[in-house]
């Protein structure tokens, strides 16, 4: 949530304030509700421009793409600390207006900040907590402490997690900061800038340097000098070629990121699977799981759901039982009960998530619990804290609704349950067939399903409430279903295990009451059942598996999946519920790509 950018030039830049709007729109994926600029001048003055609404109607009222400026300053907010007002939006001035910052996260002592610096005599003009950062940083610097230091007296006072990016009116200079949220710095010719996340640097350059917690950096438009915040001492660190390009953040010839993403899976699930079958490090999560006392999959949204896969792909190929949980619950939930034998397997897209980063956290305090990552975002928070890590290998990821992730995060889970049922002794999935099979079998479900998917969308694009009903190994995709249509659809979609449906539930469906069924053609027995639970009462049974004539007689209608071994069945099925959510979302005239109320990286609680 939220995003920052600082740059700085060696002069006066023309074109600042198109390079800035710019960068904000890569970020937009992140999701926001207002926009900023802010620059500096080489006479040393500033300008300060932002308000509620989209990057784009921001710029045509304030003329931001006109901006010029040696540094500029730009933030997209997702409001938190003070209602979605231009007072609140960020950046934001000092009290003389000879500082200008942003931030990204959360400050939690906002309100004991806010009556501790009108006390001192600040201005504080909004309930934003971004402003105390500003402030923070001020006070010290107004007693004289170099920057860097009154940086450092700053994060002492600031609660939370965050990154900041903040410059004065008297050197060509900015300073950022890294205490919890994502940060990268970007060094380029005659520029160094610094932002929240990748796409808005790769435009520019892809000379990347990592940034880690508890780090600061102060940098001009031709040296950086990174500092620990405990103390100031400087660390050497190179700039590293991102193996990104900028394509990754182009639609290319698709009308929206969403479907682009579908559509690059077979290529991500196959990168996936080849980086698997070359990588030391999967041995090692393997080994650490198989030692274990006892295993742990957590995460949040969609990575929740991949956890659920992954219990049953633990569970039918490697007979392990896991315990999976929903990251914001573990604490209460489980913490009093991690002990140091057992395995944490963390899951998030962005590595930043803040539910699954509070849970890392508390094991690292209370020294409990082997931390093991699976994350997309290299360099991410997740990424650093985990003792293993194993990417997802799925690029950039722009569409908000997770797609190409999740089908990859459910790959590595099938992978990793192989790989120990091997060392376990146990017959299974040969992982060098699967490497070469199952990207072809989701390009064969991409061809096959997409008009089947946009016919179903016509049918149920205007209906406000439904069920998907999942049975064993496709409950997780049912799960995912639902979400997938309440994010991009708006429609009330509850997601569930298909025989729970029968225990209270089942009282909504009246007639025509649309409910879809995911199954494989091994369970068509129950699930025969439970879809004639749903049809006797004159509601609609949508079936979505693999061909059989038994589930095509019971169901109201079927799509049928292409013939797939019993285990790829779930990615399958994944590929027609993420058509089947992005078409309906279209034909309702939404953007699938930048969902109301939501946002790609929740980096608050």
């Amino acid at each position: 949530m939220c995003g920052i950018f600082g740059i700085v030039y060696e002069k006066e830049n023309p074109a600042m304030g198109a390079v800035l709007v710019k960068a904000g729109q890569r970020l937009t994926y992140r999701g926001y509700d207002s926009v900023g600029c802010g620059v500096f001048h080489e006479d040393g003055s500033t300008e300060l421009r932002k308000d509620t609404g989209k990057i784009e109607d921001v710029d045509r009222r304030y003329s931001l793409s006109s901006l010029s400026g040696v540094r500029g300053v730009m933030q997209l907010r997702w409001a938190t600390f003070g209602l979605p007002d231009q007072r609140n939006a960020q950046p934001h001035y000092d009290c003389d207006k000879n500082m200008i910052g942003a931030h990204n996260g959360n400050i939690v002592n906002t309100s004991q900040l806010q009556e501790k610096y009108r006390a001192e005599g600040h201005t504080v003009r909004s309930d934003n907590d971004g402003e105390m950062v500003v402030h923070a940083i001020e006070k010290h610097y107004d007693k004289g402490l170099p920057f860097e230091q009154a940086v450092i007296e700053a994060a002492r006072e600031l609660e939370g997690d965050y990154a900041c990016v903040i410059g004065d009116i008297y050197t060509n200079r900015l300073f950022t900061v890294k205490m919890g949220s994502s940060l990268f710095l970007g060094v380029g010719e005659g520029f160094i800038c610094c932002s929240s996340d990748l796409p808005s640097i790769l435009d520019l350059t892809r000379q990347i340097v990592v940034i880690n917690d508890g780090e600061f950096i102060e940098f001009s438009a031709t040296s950086y000098t990174i500092r620990d915040i405990r103390d100031g001492h400087v660390i050497e660190r190179a700039s590293e070629l991102s193996p990104l390009s900028p394509e990754n953040a182009d639609k290319g010839e698709f009308p929206h990121f969403m479907l682009k993403e579908i559509h690059e899976q077979p290529k991500k699930a196959a990168d996936l699977l080849h980086f698997l079958e070359a990588s030391r490090e999967v041995d090692e999560f393997v080994n650490a799981i198989h030692k274990a006392r006892r295993v742990f999959l957590v995460a949040s949204g969609t990575s929740y759901h991949a956890c659920l896969q992954g219990a049953y792909y633990f569970g039918k190929l490697a007979q392990l039982p896991v315990c999976v949980a929903i990251a914001g619950q573990f604490i209460d939930l489980f913490g009093d009960t991690v002990g140091p034998d057992d395995v944490l397997v963390c899951v998030s897209q962005s590595g930043e998530t803040k539910d699954l980063i509070n849970v890392v956290n508390y094991c690292k305090r209370k020294q409990v619990g082997r931390i093991l990552g699976i994350v997309n975002v290299l360099g991410s928070s997740l990424m650093i804290r985990s003792e293993v890590h194993l990417p997802l290998v799925s690029d950039l990821e722009m569409s908000v609704p997770a797609t190409k992730t999740f089908m990859n995060q459910i790959v590595m889970f099938l992978y990793l349950a192989a790989k120990l049922a091997q060392k376990r002794g146990l017959p299974g999935l040969n992982t060098a067939a699967l490497t070469a099979d199952l990207p072809r079998y989701i390009k064969e479900t991409l061809t096959k399903a997409e008009t089947p998917c946009r016919d179903l969308a016509e049918q149920l694009h205007a209906v406000e409430d439904l069920y998907c009903l999942g049975y064993g190994l496709c409950h997780p995709i049912a799960m995912e279903a639902a979400l997938k249509i309440k994010e991009v659809v708006y429609s009330h979609c509850e997601g569930m295990y298909s025989s729970e449906f029968k225990h209270g539930p089942l009282s909504i469906v009246t007639e025509g009451y649309p409910i879809l069924f995911l199954g494989t053609r091994e369970d068509s027995g129950m699930l025969i059942s439970h879809i004639n639970e749903v049809t006797c009462r004159n509601g609609k049974a949508i079936a979505i598996s693999p061909a059989s004539p038994e589930i095509r007689k019971n169901a109201s209608q079927m799509l049928e999946l292409p013939e797939v071994p019993y285990y790829m069945v779930p990615m399958a099925a994944t590929v027609v519920i993420q058509l089947l959510a992005y078409f309906m979302s279209v034909r309702r005239g939404i953007d699938p790509d930048f969902p109301r109320n939501i946002s790609k990286t929740l980096t608050v609680d």
